[in-house]
């Protein structure tokens, strides 16, 4: 694919490095000298210091022979009307466009749904943009996909599916410490299929000789009904989670308020569900020291306690009972202090956290200091994007630690090499490995080697990301 990005910051960048890997042909497009430098350094692509909201600069990087522009400036308004300019006059290229004013994105939300039957035909979308990122958005999502499954590690779900792929890690003196994963089954019979390992700091497609260990991470794809007895089997414990304090009642804070308090519901990969925290008797503390935002949370959310207080002070968290607590979600803008805080509340008492940091680097280090579930706000924004490139085939994506790995659902086309054939037939180890299918039916199964897929079919696999395009190729074929 030929695509464009306007704007060279860390989402600019990110993205243009997993597109090269895949053997895109990139350009990346910033009015910023010192930001271009610095992408010109690191990125085998073409590089252009100009303004990106100028067709003429546009057309000089070929726009009209592009497959897709994606606009990632620190500007809303560039974005938007970088995306209207071209869809004006090349409507055929795929336009995404990230915004951060909150007003923008509910707003367009608002208008595509209430007019979505008052057209014929085709029409172009609103500011000639097809899709609308926001960060927050993503970010809030991931965080209480984690909290309504007991934040015992990142969870990913699925529309209208019961399975969903959740990181455990093993504990000691779990049935499972210092088993080989081919020797799994005959430990337990829940139905699970592992889908990664997370081991020595390197994350790998699992195989039968992989020994599992205390400490080692497992990505398992499991039913709902069944993760609780598989949390316990590793050694760990999902509780229901009745006592839950949020700090930061800005604009993350307060998506994830209304989602916990069930105001709103999720789409796409965020399907909401309900197996760990419990809405009825529900204790649900909002902490934020800014006066203002703290009145605000308390108007918009009357079944929640709302303190306005510094969360870093031992004695206010101790005689407010907040040290007793479940979880804490920290969710403020400053994404440094989220890590340190949780890890600081943890210490004082609180069972788990969960903690929005800036990238997956920064997760890395949240898990160090102790956090249960860190939530890169960056990455979740990548792969929303990525996951809009993919074709039409592709329908989400989701990458894995740093990247190393990709969790991908597409559909099985007619001109697709795995067409007819049973898994065991295109198995390719240590490439990719298909995790389930759904079928015409609309029903998704956990597969085996004789699961047989056809056109039509919508798989989730995990692939190597450097391998992503072959593979989604092989699936995918040509539509």
């Amino acid at each position: 694919m030929r695509i464009i990005i306007v704007g060279a910051g860390f989402t600019g960048v990110q993205l243009a490095k997993l597109l090269i890997n895949e053997k895109n042909q990139i350009t990346i497009i910033d009015n910023n000298e010192d930001t271009i430098r610095h992408a010109s350094n690191i990125l085998d692509c073409t590089v252009m210091c100009a303004d990106g909201n100028n067709l003429e600069t546009l057309e000089e990087v070929g726009i009209a022979r592009a497959d897709a522009l994606v606009c990632v400036t620190s500007s809303d308004e560039v974005n938007m009307i970088t995306c209207s300019l071209v869809d004006a006059v090349y409507p055929d290229v795929l336009k995404i466009a990230r915004v951060r004013n909150y007003a923008y994105y509910v707003n367009t939300a608002a208008a595509e749904q209430k007019h979505k039957n008052d057209f014929s035909g085709k029409r172009r979308p609103l500011y000639g943009i097809n899709y609308m990122i926001h960060p927050d958005v993503e970010a809030a999502d991931a965080i209480v996909q984690s909290v309504e499954n007991g934040a015992v590690g990142n969870v990913l779900t699925f529309d209208n599916s019961d399975l969903e792929i959740a990181r455990i890690t093993i504990g000691e003196g779990s049935a499972l410490d210092g088993i080989f994963l081919k020797d799994i089954r005959s430990k337990t019979d829940l139905n699970f299929l592992v889908a990664y390992i997370e081991k020595d700091s390197q994350t790998s497609l699992p195989s039968g000789n992989t020994k599992i260990e205390n400490g080692t991470t497992l990505g398992v794809l499991v039913s709902k009904e069944n993760l609780s007895q598989l949390i316990t089997l590793c050694g760990a414990e999902q509780k229901q989670l009745k006592k839950v304090a949020l700090v930061g009642a800005g604009r993350i804070g307060t998506i994830v308020a209304e989602r916990l308090m069930g105001t709103q519901k999720l789409s796409g990969f965020a399907k909401f569900f309900s197996n760990a925290i419990s809405k009825k008797n529900l204790d649900f503390v909002i902490i934020d020291s800014d006066s203002e935002l703290a009145v605000a949370a308390s108007e918009k959310f009357p079944n929640a306690r709302v303190l306005n207080a510094d969360a870093t002070d031992e004695g206010f968290l101790r005689e407010e009972g907040i040290t007793n607590f479940d979880l804490v979600i920290c969710a403020t803008h400053n994404h440094e202090m989220n890590m340190v805080l949780a890890a600081y509340m943890e210490s004082l008492g609180v069972k788990q956290s969960v903690s929005l940091v800036t990238s997956a680097a920064f997760g890395q280090i949240a898990q160090k200091l102790g956090v249960d579930v860190p939530v890169a706000l960056r990455d979740a924004v990548v792969d929303s994007i990525m996951s809009h490139l993919r074709g039409k085939a592709v329908k989400e994506i989701h990458t894995i630690t740093n990247g190393q790995l990709e969790i991908v659902e597409c559909e099985v086309t007619s001109s697709s090499k795995a067409n007819g054939k049973t898994l065991k037939e295109i198995s390719n180890p240590g490439n990719f490995l298909v995790l389930m299918n759904r079928d015409n039916t609309g029903t998704y199964q956990i597969v085996n080697g004789n699961t047989k897929l056809m056109s039509g079919d919508h798989i989730v696999l995990i692939t190597v990301a450097e391998h992503n395009k072959k593979v989604l190729s092989f699936f995918a074929g040509n539509d």
